[in-house]
């Protein structure tokens, strides 16, 4: 993969994050993901602390498949972007060693301003270059 796939890759995950039609969003979640894919998520602070309480030890969100992803991924869209406050963007830190890609992404309010939430994310590509797992962390 050239630095420019790579870019487009990037380009390609953060832009379905904040695709408005959902046609064109369940496209681009098979066209990012394998059928099997999996989206591990580590739990927001708040419920890592909440599992804690109940005795659980590391708490992490999954979804597995298109429509599981395609669900994770409108959930998002329809929370933060829809109503206009927030929008998602590559960091610009793109790196990749053989099948594993890693970046960091920010959401910032629509209007500008300072990142109101910060992920890195690690994908791990399958040999026909779509994201067979990805793992979210939600830093800040």
């Amino acid at each position: 993969m050239s630095d420019h796939d790579l870019q487009q890759l990037i380009d390609r995950y953060v832009a379905v994050w904040g695709e408005p039609d959902p046609a064109r969003r369940r496209a681009a979640v098979r066209d990012l993901w394998t059928g099997d894919a999996v989206h591990v998520l580590q739990a927001p602070l708040e419920m890592r602390q909440a599992a804690a309480g109940l005795g659980f030890g590391r708490l992490a969100l999954e979804a597995r498949g298109h429509d599981a992803l395609e669900s994770r991924v409108s959930r998002a869209y329809e929370e933060f972007v829809a109503p206009g406050g927030y929008v998602f963007r590559a960091r610009g830190d793109a790196d990749r060693l053989h099948d594993v890609v890693k970046f960091h992404w920010e959401m910032v309010p629509a209007g500008g301003g300072a990142p109101a939430g910060v992920g890195l994310e690690i994908l791990v590509l399958s040999p026909d270059g779509r994201i067979a797992a990805d793992y979210q962390f939600i830093e800040a």
